[in-house]
């Protein structure tokens, strides 16, 4: 009797303990991440807040980043030093004479300006990606009977933006969390707002919505949580699991438990599928940890630790991360048409110095694993994109080598009957590139490197472009 014979029974018990496994950690999700939230006061927000605040990010973007030069150094992803002998007249002409060549003999004078372009037809397009209308800190303890207006005429808002077609591709709402103190009236806003939106829209959700709960302690909050969606679906009728959120991570109990645990994947694991996504408050975090307002940023040792455990718990699951935001906000001092030499020098160096702050918190981000974060206001977004474009564009050679060496050696082995189990490695490599599309840092002509074809590409599963090369490589 050989040995699988005889050990049937425990070959069959690792098999559930790997199908349960699996379940948790199904890898990777294809589908598109926003690169930013942008969060607004639910008592601000109209159907064209988002166009408008486009709008702002384009001005900010023309007044000071009137070239590729200027966007460069401003934001500071290239130095002064790495584009002498460029100037702001002939680069342009030689990028759309010949990008490629542009490319061969100045790679920094190429990403200059491929920045550039790319990120003014963002501001253009779509300058806002994801946007939360927000009850939380952006709209303050107010009185009940106020907050259930807000609640009622931001729904009937957002209504109107679908019937108009002005709603960004990811949008939501955040409550107010679920402590002891303010779960009722995060309950209360909950039932109104989507009672509201669900009565104007004929049942009907924006793409992508998404409920935001902040300052999750225990997995009793989102576990209630699940629950008032669960009967807000029955009561509209709508398919279970319809209504997602994601958490907020503000507290350093939800990062170590009283047990001296770590109650992340706990707090995953009561939202019983419906959590897409964890978010780090990078202010109410810092402060839980008493560290001074000054300290208080992005880039801090302790939220450092407090990303690499909410990688390490949600690694895996299919959750989207995202970071928090630069509180330092790129707006010139001095206002006017008649301004003085002197305070329009002020006024650049203050936005660049700004700008300069972002872009090194989210190229932190970026190398820690967290592409996506918060912006607090529109003269971020030009600093937001030009980040996330020259990280993505820099690493496009090696990552698309990288990725195409990795489907052929898995199709290869496929083909050949062999068991290739790295899927999960490769859905992390091709995600870099959906990534990049999705935000505008690259367009289907950059994927060429990687060898996947524009059909492929829109496949967006490692696993099914595999399959479906294989199917073409066994058919007759």
């Amino acid at each position: 009797m050989s040995l699988t014979t005889l050990a049937a029974s425990h070959l069959e018990a690792l098999s559930r303990a790997n199908r349960a496994f699996s379940a948790v950690y199904p890898g990777d999700r294809p589908a598109r991440q926003p690169v930013h939230t942008v969060y607004g006061g639910a008592q601000l927000y109209k159907a064209e807040t988002t166009q408008r605040l486009g709008e702002l990010a384009l001005a900010s973007f023309d007044a000071y980043a009137t070239n590729a030069l200027e966007l460069a150094t401003g934001v500071g992803f290239l130095s002064s030093s790495e584009l002498i002998g460029l100037d702001s007249v002939t680069l342009p002409e030689r990028y759309r004479a010949d990008p490629a060549e542009l490319r061969r003999v100045s790679p920094k004078g190429w990403l200059a300006q491929t920045v550039y372009e790319r990120v003014k037809a963002k501001l253009t397009r779509e300058a806002v990606e994801d946007f939360r209308i927000d009850f939380e800190d952006g709209f303050g303890a107010r009185p009940d009977a106020e907050e259930d207006e807000t609640a009622q005429r931001a729904a009937s808002e957002l209504a109107r933006a679908m019937k108009e077609a002005r709603t960004p591709p990811f949008i939501g709402i955040r409550i107010k969390s679920f402590s002891e103190e303010w779960k009722q009236r995060g309950a209360r806003t909950l039932e109104i707002f989507l009672d509201a939106l669900l009565n104007a829209t004929a049942g009907t959700l924006p793409e992508n919505f998404v409920v935001t709960l902040p300052k999750v302690n225990i997995p009793e909050q989102p576990r209630t949580l699940v629950r008032l969606l669960e009967l807000l679906e029955s009561r509209h009728r709508l398919a279970p699991g319809t209504l997602r959120f994601e958490l907020m991570v503000e507290t350093t109990q939800a990062l170590l438990g009283p047990d001296g645990y770590c109650p992340l994947p706990s707090l995953l694991a009561a939202g019983e599928g419906r959590c897409v996504g964890a978010h780090l408050g990078t202010y109410d975090f810092t402060a839980s940890c008493n560290i001074t307002a000054a300290y208080q940023m992005m880039d801090h040792p302790m939220c450092d630790l407090a990303k690499g455990l909410m990688l390490l718990s949600y690694a895996g699951t299919g959750v989207f991360l995202s970071d928090g935001a630069t509180n330092v906000m790129p707006v010139a001092p001095h206002r006017g048409k008649l301004l003085s030499p002197e305070q329009l020098e002020e006024n650049r160096a203050a936005v660049y110095g700004a700008w300069q702050l972002a872009h090194r918190h989210i190229r932190h981000s970026l190398v820690g694993g967290f592409y996506q974060g918060w912006d607090l206001h529109p003269a971020q977004l030009p600093v937001r994109y030009a980040t996330c474009y020259a990280f993505f564009l820099e690493g496009l050679a090696s990552a698309g080598e990288r990725l195409k060496n990795f489907i052929e050696k898995a199709a290869q082995a496929t083909l050949v009957g062999e068991v290739f189990d790295d899927a999960a490695t490769g859905q992390g490599l091709l995600n870099y590139f959906l990534r990049a599309l999705n935000c505008g840092a690259i367009d289907l002509n950059d994927l060429a490197q990687t060898g996947l074809t524009p059909s492929e590409v829109e496949l967006r599963s490692f696993a099914k472009i595999l399959a479906a090369r294989r199917a073409r490589l066994t058919t007759p």
